[in-house]
């Protein structure tokens, strides 16, 4: 059984720590083995590409680079949190521990 993340795709995190430190961005991938998420519009790195059949003109792509997921933390209401988990009705969700408010 793989452990539990306090991110899941989709949530909107802050970069804490690192050269990207303090930018926002939604969370369009994640890779549980390496603990590395990729954030949409942050840490951007540059991808020499050599000429191909299906790019004949080869050139420098710039894409996501992964964060390791221990350097992100969640955005609810506006603000950088700490993830909790409760049971609610029988069933684990993650509240805010600022405000207390769950989030979806």
């Amino acid at each position: 059984m793989q452990k539990k993340l306090h991110i899941k795709v989709g949530d909107t995190v802050k970069v804490i720590s690192g050269e990207s430190k303090g930018q926002e961005g939604k969370i369009s991938s994640i890779d549980r083995e390496k603990m590395r998420a990729t954030v949409s519009g942050v840490n951007m790195i540059k991808k020499h590409n050599k000429p191909s059949a299906s790019n004949p003109q080869g050139g420098i792509e710039e894409k996501e680079g992964t964060l390791h997921i221990s350097n992100l933390m969640v955005v609810a209401g506006g603000i950088a949190t700490r993830i909790g988990r409760k049971d609610e009705k029988g069933k684990l969700v993650r509240y805010s521990k600022k405000s207390g408010e769950v989030i979806k």
